[in-house]
């Protein structure tokens, strides 16, 4: 059920990448306003997450997780009604608001069905509902542009998130807080103050904050530029540009995330270093496709490379939630997804689109996602300084 309900978020957030193409002619932008346009949600989105995962720590994750999508769709419905680009702007950002407690909530959902051997499995499949909203949202949102407009993508993916979650209203249960992981079934939330010590003494958790804020710049890089790129290098039509810039890198993200949770696991049974070794490898070996990627002057090798990309991507994102409540306790577990999400959304997903758009203003798109490789790097530094410092420490704080 969560995995349907990821499904929806992800092609609600990639619907309007597959577009820009047309938004720009009929609004007349610069790739700047463009860029401006994907950050609208990232900004909206990580400023809200602490807030959002205090809360989650607070009240039925089932009440937060099926609100939210009502919230969040109908907002994806209501873009249709835009007429200027700061009304683009605001149902964007408005639609981060309203996404912004799934997560949180669905991963503290997740831990509670499955400890510690099963865990980065359980998110890793979960996560392959990301890739599948990708790909749905932007060929979908395409296809419905060139036959019907623009506005008909919102309007179909909108109606059927909130149809969705009337369902699952029925379906959908709240497992008790933290019985994976602690015997005491009365887990107590923590206060932001409560919360922001135990960042101070646990440094595997800023570090893997500071990975995630790389690796998110980079994916939003791929979600916001690459369908506009293809359609402009190789001259591709809109729902095939679309198509072709998610459905390699997200196909094989799914392959990736399946190994990544499987290895992670077995890793993690034999090493506390186990998940975040699985991330490092991730980043470091997809960091030379993503630059192929932007180098590249033939479809065939831009799809090998966005095939490669995503496998090493689904390595990093199986493990993104389970290598984090390695080191974090259940009461606790809310906040610190809403907090990585603000660290991750404001800090990378919210630059990355206008960065690279500037970029890209000066030394054309092909370079300026070629560039973004190098913060793959800076990812794989933050993760070999838990693996190797502090991660044996505090897992073993969170054992105690």
């Amino acid at each position: 059920m969560l995995w349907a309900i990821s499904c929806f978020n992800y092609a609600d957030r990639q619907a309007i990448f597959s577009v820009f193409s047309v938004l720009e002619k009929e609004f007349g932008l610069t790739t700047v306003e463009l860029g401006l346009l994907g950050s609208s949600f990232a900004w909206a989105y990580g400023l809200s997450g602490p807030l959002a995962g205090m809360a989650v720590d607070r009240m039925k994750r089932k009440t937060a997780i099926l609100t939210g999508l009502q919230v969040w769709s109908f907002i994806c419905a209501a873009t249709a009604t835009a007429r200027t680009f700061p009304q683009l702007v605001m149902f964007r950002a408005a639609e981060g608001l309203g996404e912004t407690m799934y997560f949180p909530a669905s991963m503290s959902m997740i831990s509670d069905y499955h400890g510690k051997s099963t865990r980065s499995r359980a998110m890793g499949f979960h996560q392959t509902s990301v890739y599948v909203g990708t790909i749905a949202g932007g060929y979908f949102a395409a296809l419905l542009a060139e036959q019907y407009g623009w506005r008909w993508s919102f309007i179909v993916f909108g109606v059927l998130g909130m149809v969705l979650g009337l369902i699952l209203y029925f379906f959908l249960k709240e497992p008790v807080r933290g019985q994976s992981d602690v015997r005491d079934e009365n887990v107590k939330p923590i206060s932001m103050s409560e919360f922001i010590g135990v960042l101070g003494r646990t440094p595997t958790a800023l570090l893997l904050m500071g990975a995630f804020l790389c690796s998110n710049f980079v994916a939003v890089v791929l979600l916001t530029w690459m369908p506009k790129f293809i359609g402009d290098r190789f001259g591709l039509s809109l729902s095939a540009a679309g198509l072709t810039a998610t459905l390699y890198v997200q196909l094989a993200s799914m392959a990736g995330s399946a190994l990544g949770g499987y290895l992670a696991d077995w890793w993690r049974s034999k090493s506390p270093r186990g998940r975040a070794g699985v991330q490092c490898l991730g980043v470091l070996c997809g960091a030379p496709f993503v630059a192929l990627c932007g180098m590249s002057q033939s479809v065939t090798v831009l799809i090998i490379a966005l095939t490669f990309w995503g496998l090493f991507k689904g390595l990093y994102d199986a493990n993104i939630w389970a290598s984090l409540f390695d080191v974090i306790r259940p009461e606790a577990r809310g906040t610190a997804v809403g907090t990585m999400n603000m660290m991750g959304w404001l800090a990378g997903g919210g630059t990355a689109p206008i960065v690279i758009g500037w970029v890209a203003s000066g030394a054309g798109l092909g370079p300026a996602i070629a560039l973004a490789s190098g913060v793959y790097v800076l990812a794989a530094a933050f993760l070999l300084v838990a693996i190797f410092v502090f991660i044996e420490k505090d897992v073993q704080k969170v054992a105690g």
